[in-house]
């Protein structure tokens, strides 16, 4: 198998047998479900239901707050009881929509009921791309629906779907990359997708690259997943649609980043200032595709994600689709609790994931999975001084300097990170995991980017000011700037 790669990286344990042959199971919630109105990046949603009022799920509860901005819809029937500040998966208090449920699963549409007979098979996509009238096919109507049904990037990064799908030049697109990587250890709900409901995410693709006259869609996914790319292969191949491919890529991590996926698929590069679609990319993740798919055939909004619960503490690794709003301890006792005492929860994979406090947060849109280790391998190693063995920079896919880039942030010598190209590390954690030392490079990573960034802003605003200022003199009083 030819497979494609990007420059360095690195080959952590994948540790994905633990839930790979786990096909994906439908949870229900039965408490509270909470929804924050900030789930993706941009403008948070603004509630449109008020407390003591009754929804059904699949109602849109928050509406988008701009642009860049999604709408929110409940998961679950039940009454609203409360619209205030509640924790998440962060620690910080946000904004966010309560609904006691009542256990009905009443839906405004029946259709959108991800319980219904059939409702993700082969058969059921292909009644649905049948009757889907030509009209719900247009660009405008493309994006009409993908931005009502409130879909945002569901690898992670929450960007609001539909305006990615928005480029300033449609006609410049030549690639609809679809992010089958999933290089994060443990996490196998992508790969469930890609098993299970392959047809969906063909037809999505099929849709989606009528944005795009030029384009042609690849379907990147690892080698480490040789079934799904076995399965994908002959779809597209029946298919007959030359605009089709699959690119099996060398497993390694970050493969997934959509930097690094660009520069696997299509050989080009990209720095922090650019988006994909300036090199001619848009990146949508398997799972956004799917959701896509829904919402232009039928409408279905995005109440449901997948999530993998897994690790060495799970009693029963799985695959899960989950009510967005349902809170992690439900999500784990579906999966059969802890089958030992964990030292870390993590939502996310390891390497890029957030560390739990509680599990008494939401199931937000972004949510890929619950981890749970008896070991937290991090905790058990002390920090000692560098030894500038350069292992960090060999593993750096932004091929930066991360040992010399961290100490500047430690000192507060922004100038420093910033000449460096600090600004363009993507916080994937290559550099800690290779460290001898054990440093914690991504959090002195982390500081230097916020610290430079608040340093550029200020840099920008003041030269904005001075550059009003200027016109202002140079027409006078009252005047016209030349």
């Amino acid at each position: 198998m030819n497979t494609r790669t990007f420059k360095r990286g690195i080959h952590p344990a994948g540790h994905k047998e633990l839930a790979a042959d786990s096909p994906i199971r439908l949870v229900h919630a039965t408490g509270q479900a909470v929804y924050p109105l900030s789930q993706h990046i941009g403008a948070p949603a603004v509630a449109i239901v008020a407390p003591g009022e009754r929804v059904l799920a699949g109602q849109k509860i928050a509406e988008a707050g701009g642009f860049v901005s999604a709408p929110i819809y409940s998961a679950v029937s039940g009454t609203v009881s409360a619209i205030g500040p509640h924790m998440n998966a962060s620690g910080e208090t946000v904004p966010c929509i309560t609904i006691d449920t009542d256990g009905l699963d009443q839906w405004v549409n029946p259709a959108w009921d991800p319980a219904g007979e059939g409702a993700y098979t082969g058969e059921a996509v292909e009644a649905l791309v049948r009757n889907t009238p030509e009209e719900a096919l247009t660009p405008e109507a493309i994006r009409g629906a993908v931005r009502e049904a409130g879909i945002v990037g569901l690898g992670g990064a929450g960007f609001p779907a539909a305006v990615k799908l928005t480029p300033k030049a449609p006609e410049a697109i030549d690639y609809l990359i679809v992010n089958g990587a999933e290089c994060e250890p443990y996490l196998t709900c992508d790969y469930r997708l890609m098993l299970e409901r392959a047809e969906a995410l063909l037809a999505g693709c099929r849709w989606i690259l009528r944005l795009f006259p030029k384009a042609k869609c690849v379907l990147a996914v690892e080698d480490n997943k040789p079934d799904a790319i076995l399965h994908l292969t002959e779809l597209v191949k029946a298919s007959g649609d030359g605009r089709l491919s699959v690119c099996p890529l060398r497993a390694k991590y970050p493969q997934g980043g959509e930097r690094m996926l660009i520069a696997a698929v299509t050989g080009r590069r990209l720095n922090a200032s650019l988006l994909p679609a300036d090199k001619g990319c848009i990146v949508m993740n398997v799972s956004s595709v799917i959701a896509s798919f829904f919402a232009i055939a039928c409408g279905r909004p995005l109440t449901h994600r997948i999530m993998t619960v897994t690790g060495d503490s799970v009693s029963t690794p799985c695959n899960l689709e989950v009510p967005v709003g349902m809170s992690y301890r439900e999500v784990l006792e579906a999966a059969g609790g802890y089958a030992r005492q964990p030292k870390k929860v993590i939502t996310g994979g390891p390497m890029m994931g957030t560390a739990l406090f509680s599990l008494d947060i939401p199931v937000t849109k972004t949510s890929a999975s619950i981890l749970a280790l008896s070991e937290d391998p991090v905790a058990i190693h002390d920090t000692t001084p560098c030894v500038h063995c350069g292992k960090c920079l060999r593993a750096c896919p932004e091929r930066l300097v991360p040992q010399l880039l961290a100490a500047a942030a430690d000192r507060d010598e922004f100038d420093t990170f910033e000449k460096y190209g600090g600004m363009e590390c993507i916080e994937c954690g290559s550099c800690a995991y290779v460290c001898p030392a054990k440093r914690h490079l991504v959090q002195s990573m982390r500081y230097g980017k916020r610290k430079t960034g608040e340093i550029i802003r200020a840099r920008r605003a003041k030269e904005a000011a001075e550059t009003a200022k200027g016109g202002t003199v140079a027409g006078g009083k009252g005047g016209k700037t030349p």
